[in-house]
């Protein structure tokens, strides 16, 4: 997997001060994209311990609330078992932090595991998956953490458990 930046401090993409992974590799290719250069799945570096390392040293710092993940496509069969193999080492290290996803597939594919082989265990180390592809014709600047109407913030967790979509307070 190739990713394009790794932010240590982001605000925009979840609640709080976050730190960001944007993947590269996506084939929804929304119109109007904010990120269409990482559609590419060679678009900038690989990833790899190094990069991990770098994440999990600004995760630790008191002020950061979590990771969210971004693209390019983070569930893309392609980039799901980095993506992975990161989300458990978070986890691991950082049990009080919270995760965030960003991904142009609907949760019900996820949940159901029909896109690639790592679609369902990734889903279930996540927090917040903000679902759905950004649908220009859609988009409003008032909207928070997402881009289109289309999309939902949904809580993963109790999702899964009650086999429904549970979306998540934006009071928070």
């Amino acid at each position: 997997m190739n990713y394009g930046d790794i932010r240590p401090i982001d605000v925009a993409n979840g609640p709080g001060v976050r730190v960001s992974l944007f993947v590269s590799g996506c084939t929804h290719c929304c119109e109007g994209c904010f990120n269409p250069e990482t559609w590419d799945f060679q678009y900038g570096k690989p990833f790899g311990p190094e990069q991990e390392t770098e994440i999990l040293k600004h995760l630790s710092k008191p002020y950061i609330k979590g990771l969210s993940l971004l693209g390019g496509e983070p569930f893309h069969p392609k980039n799901q078992q980095a993506v992975l193999e990161l989300v458990e080492k978070v986890r691991a290290a950082y049990p009080q932090k919270d995760i965030w996803c960003y991904t142009g597939y609907l949760f019900e594919e996820l949940a159901a595991g029909r896109v690639g082989e790592q679609s369902r265990a990734l889903l279930e180390e996540l927090d917040v998956l903000v679902d759905g592809p950004f649908v220009l014709a859609q988009k409003s600047l008032s909207l928070r953490f997402r881009g289109s109407e289309n999309q939902r913030l949904i809580q993963v967790a109790p999702s899964l458990e009650r086999g429904e979509v549970v979306l998540w307070d934006e009071k928070e």
